[in-house]
């Protein structure tokens, strides 16, 4: 199997992954919030905000026309764009990227929607290996509760309705999120992901992220 590399830069990748509704973002914005009130560089990078490809990839979910290797493919180009003018140049200037998912979102989406996992692995054979890499574990219960408290519907490819697993959203989304799951978990064992316990007190989560970090930080340089 063709793998990532670990990248030679003096900077520092984190990167998040879960589910919708695990808590990751919150988890990786209090970790911003800390490193820059340390004083480091850091940079952010999300998952499907490049400029050059967000509008495109809105409007095919807007129109529901994705197949799983358009959908891929439009990741992937996003991807390569943030690498290339975010991570990269962050990294190799001795800052701390921070990536709200990263090429393990593909690994386990793409996969459930049917996109063989080898030619999807060679896609992303560009990407550099993080410095670290947490998964946030979280039941599918939990999930839900927090996306649907926090608006009134699930989204489309969300809840992975192209996939013609239920009329019913939720038990759509139930059935969607629960593969990803079992991909998340063949991913800790392939890759070493860091898996938190997403279902703790957010004190304690960013505890847990925080004193691993820290462990990675010797020989940066900070800003003040």
């Amino acid at each position: 199997m063709l793998r990532y590399s670990q990248h030679r830069f003096p900077g520092r990748l984190i990167t998040v992954e879960g589910i919708d509704g695990s808590g990751k973002s919150t988890q990786l914005a209090l970790l911003h919030r800390w490193l820059a009130g340390e004083g480091y560089p850091v940079r952010f990078s999300e998952w499907n905000s490049s400029a050059l490809v967000k509008q495109i990839t809105s409007r095919g979910k807007k129109k529901q026309i994705l197949t799983p290797t358009t959908f891929c493919l439009t990741h992937a180009a996003d991807f390569a764009d943030r690498v290339e003018h975010d991570v990269i140049p962050a990294l190799r200037s001795g800052g701390i990227v921070l990536s709200d998912r990263y090429i393990y979102t593909a690994f386990a989406r793409d996969v459930v929607r049917g996109v063989d996992p080898q030619w999807v692995r060679r896609v992303y054979r560009f990407a550099v290996k993080p410095t670290l890499a947490f998964y946030f574990r979280v039941p599918l219960d939990v999930a839900l509760g927090r996306i649907l408290g926090g608006r009134n519907a699930l989204k489309y490819y969300e809840a992975g309705m192209d996939l013609d697993l239920s009329n019913d959203v939720e038990e759509s989304f139930k059935i969607f999120q629960s593969k990803i799951l079992k991909q998340y978990d063949a991913l800790v064992k392939e890759f070493g992901l860091i898996v938190i316990d997403a279902t703790m007190p957010i004190e304690e989560q960013q505890a847990q992220m925080r004193a691993l970090v820290k462990d990675k930080l010797a020989g940066l340089k900070r800003i003040n």
